[in-house]
């Protein structure tokens, strides 16, 4: 699988509401940035991303300019990505988000050592604009 292929999935996966860890490195080194955490290391990670998937439904993850680089065994990515989900407490979010990364290959599997996902968005946890302008 290529390093496109498994940003590709990852986003899939997301979509499904299934575990999202075993797409990063167990390192403690590896670390993610969120629109609204930091999680370092492997286990912090895989603690973090399943507590979302327990508490989050109905994703919708758009990429909209995905653009990965492959060297060997290192890669990065940048991609604007609408996403949107339902939150524990029903509340619906949406956000144009930026995202960009490192890849590494282990074991001739693509993984993550380092992830940021962010937003412009002033309030992460507003319903969305609805005034046809994009703003969310």
């Amino acid at each position: 699988m290529t390093a496109e292929a498994t940003i590709e999935a990852y986003y899939d996966t997301l979509r499904a509401g299934e575990s999202l860890s075993p797409f990063f490195a167990e390192s403690a080194s590896v670390v993610k940035f969120g629109i609204t955490d930091r999680l370092t290391g492997y286990d912090e990670i895989e603690s973090g991303l399943r507590e979302q998937t327990e508490t989050t439904t109905d994703w919708t993850v758009e990429s909209r300019r995905l653009a990965v680089t492959e060297r060997d065994s290192i890669a990065w990515f940048s991609d604007d990505v609408l996403m949107a989900w339902r939150g524990e407490d029903g509340e619906h979010r949406e956000h144009e988000t930026r995202w960009s990364g490192t890849l590494e290959r282990r074991d001739d599997e693509w993984a993550f050592v380092g992830m940021h996902v962010s937003t412009a968005d002033a309030d992460t946890k507003s319903e969305p604009n609805t005034d046809g302008l994009g703003e969310r």
